[in-house]
């Protein structure tokens, strides 16, 4: 048995859950590695897509069997395509018929991918699971575990990591946390795998190769195009300005793609899956400062002082904006000091502490009164 324990380590075949193997295996862990495989991509790829996403093709399973061999560690491949489809790509599928923007990534995360870790490594007499996300994970004086921010801000992944429960933040290692990503390219050289220092990264969802969610709609639901066919844009006035594709195939902010002219930039602020209606209004017509969240997950805390200030990110790539936060019986109104722009029922609502995640949850609405 190692001094350090043994811990089950993610490893897609991309550099940086490489690195955190070798990296837990240098100093002095008893690593096992495991590689997920979360979806059949013959199944799910656009006719005219010929590429596979990173984590998600045998290359990448051979790369990292490869680096366990190589070092001296065991290597896994666990199947747990079924049990994904089920939740994830459902969940997909569902949200943006109910005319939400779904966030698969926190889905699998949160439901799927660190349960199945965790599942595995009981079962291999794993103290710890362990990942290559650019995050941390401590623990308050008061004994529970919370996430805090990447040090590399433009890699920073605590965002999607918000619904982990307390016993898998207990169990998770997340080493990348405290580095920059040109800290690992240059690890992985370092190591003996220049290649793998060069390796193109994948920022599309796993299961939509080709990036284009619209296809992938369209193939998972029989009949959905003749379905939504021939609805109406309108305009916050309920003035029909033209027919549409279909409401599941637009999302709250865009711009680009809506094939209508209107003598002036318009941008879909509402969507009514009912009535089959997409809203379009000015960029202005975006702002919001409330907005209401459910399905919360209390990280740092077990809960909130009632207005307490946090920092709220509403995707991935937003900076956050200052706002505090209320209790309701279901869930978190959230009042920001400012507008924010692009609030999608559907998407996360992150609350941080500085670079601590207070928790997460849901969006629900983009104001407290609805859309």
């Amino acid at each position: 048995m190692s001094r350090k324990g043994k811990v089950l380590v993610a490893m897609s075949g991309g550099i940086d859950s490489t690195v955190t193997a070798l990296m837990l295996h240098h100093e002095g862990y008893e690593v096992v590695g495991i590689t997920m495989k979360t979806w059949d991509y013959a199944t799910s790829a656009g006719t005219n897509s010929k590429k596979e996403t990173g984590c998600c093709n045998v290359d990448s399973f051979n790369d990292a069997r490869m680096a366990a061999v190589q070092n001296g560690f065991p290597h896994f491949i666990l199947d747990i395509r079924e049990e994904f489809g089920d939740f994830v790509i459902e969940n997909f599928v569902d949200e943006y018929i109910a005319g939400r923007t779904p966030n698969p990534c926190v889905m699998c995360n949160t439901h799927i991918k660190w349960r199945a870790l965790l599942k595995r490594a009981n079962a291999l007499d794993c103290d710890f699971i362990a990942t290559g996300h650019y995050a941390t994970v401590n623990k308050t004086n008061e004994g529970r575990y919370y996430l805090t921010k990447g040090l590399d801000e433009t890699k920073d992944q605590s965002y999607v990591l918000w619904g982990l429960d307390q016993e898998l933040l207990s169990r998770t290692i997340m080493p990348l946390g405290t580095y920059r990503k040109s800290a690992i390219r240059q690890m992985a050289h370092d190591m003996g795998y220049p290649e793998l220092a060069k390796k193109n990264e994948s920022y599309e969802i796993c299961f939509v190769p080709d990036n284009d969610y619209r296809g992938f709609l369209k193939r998972r639901v029989d009949g959905l195009e003749e379905k939504v066919a021939g609805g109406f844009f309108i305009d916050k006035s309920g003035k029909k300005l033209g027919t549409h594709k279909g409401y599941p195939f637009y999302t709250i902010g865009q711009r680009k793609g809506l094939d209508i002219a209107l003598g002036k930039p318009a941008f879909v602020t509402a969507i009514y899956p009912d009535t089959n209606t997409v809203v379009l209004g000015d960029e202005s017509d975006l702002d919001k400062n409330d907005m209401f969240v459910s399905k919360i997950n209390w990280v740092k805390y077990d809960g909130i002082t009632e207005g307490m200030e946090a920092i709220t990110k509403i995707r991935y790539k937003d900076k956050g904006a200052l706002s505090n936060l209320y209790t309701s019986d279901s869930g978190i109104n959230v009042k920001f000091y400012e507008n924010v722009k692009g609030i999608a029922p559907g998407q996360s609502a992150v609350f941080f502490e500085g670079n601590d995640v207070i928790g997460g949850g849901i969006i629900q609405s983009g104001s407290l009164f609805g859309i």
